[in-house]
């Protein structure tokens, strides 16, 4: 009996630096669940996210189907209120905009132009045609009670609408617009959030960590009317140091909603190690 114990007890002591490591990885390493980059990435290092968003120019079909392998959902990114004066399909529609968004060099579409739409449509089976399993559908707080688009939130339903039903096995991802969700929650599969936790200014450049108070009425309103409607919740939080990264991570982790964090241009995959 004595023999039996001094061996179990060798054996625990054994194991238990590896216990310890491993517990201790665990509560220190954190990684973002989603990745979100509109610069070009080597595919075969692009694994083990829930969500990848891309901009679809910068890949192949070949690329995509390759990302799919390792990774959950791998989405396309097209924005619904906005052309960037960069984008396949501006010239297409430069005449047709109603005003220029100058923090990104981007212009506010018209979709009550009928036109507007079948472009993008034309655009979105181009894009689907990659191989990707949905699209990210950007800018959607533009047509939001205050945004530069407000008049227009019932095209923007009902090309949403249209999207899903041409792809109804697709997966739709809504950015923002918290107070469109009533009309859009059948078409959509996860709402995304941006700077929830974190705060970017455009003026001065500046990351920073939201203040408490405005990180906890933000949060309040979004599980409120995500619980209501069962929608999943992605968070996107901009940080440009490790000691803010990991301030952003503390505040997010107990919500248990997909996430990522990055610089501001997501051009890249971001490493906060350093």
């Amino acid at each position: 009996m004595i023999i039996i114990i001094m061996r179990r007890f060798n054996l625990f002591f054994w194991l238990l630096p590896s216990l310890l490591t491993t517990q201790v990885f665990s509560n220190t390493v954190n990684k973002n669940t989603v990745l979100i980059c509109y610069g070009k990435l080597d595919s075969a290092k692009i694994k083990g996210y829930n969500y990848v968003i891309l901009e679809e120019k910068n890949f192949k079909a070949a690329d995509i189907n390759q990302i799919k392998k390792h990774n959950k959902k791998v989405l396309a990114y097209i924005s619904l209120g906005e052309v960037n004066s960069n984008a396949i399909h501006y010239k297409l529609l430069k005449n047709r905009v109603l005003g220029k968004n100058n923090n990104w060099d981007s212009y506010y579409l018209n979709l009550k132009d009928q036109s507007t739409a079948v472009v993008l449509v034309s655009l979105i089976k181009k894009v689907l045609e990659k191989g990707f399993d949905g699209l990210f559908l950007d800018n959607i707080d533009n047509f939001s009670s205050f945004g530069p688009q407000f008049n227009q939130r019932k095209e923007l339903v009902n090309l949403i609408k249209r999207i899903k039903t041409e792809y109804p096995n697709h997966v739709l991802v809504q950015n923002s617009g918290l107070e469109l969700i009533p009309d859009t929650k059948d078409f959509i599969q996860s709402v995304l959030f941006e700077s929830v936790a974190s705060d970017y200014t455009f003026q001065d450049k500046i990351y920073k960590l939201r203040e408490n108070g405005d990180f906890n009425q933000r949060l309040k309103r979004i599980k409120e009317i995500t619980v209501k409607y069962k929608i999943p919740v992605i968070l996107i939080e901009y940080a440009d140091s490790k000691q803010l990264y990991d301030q952003i991570v503390k505040r997010i982790e107990p919500t248990k909603f997909n996430y990522f964090i990055g610089k501001i241009d997501l051009q890249s995959i971001p490493n906060f190690n350093k």
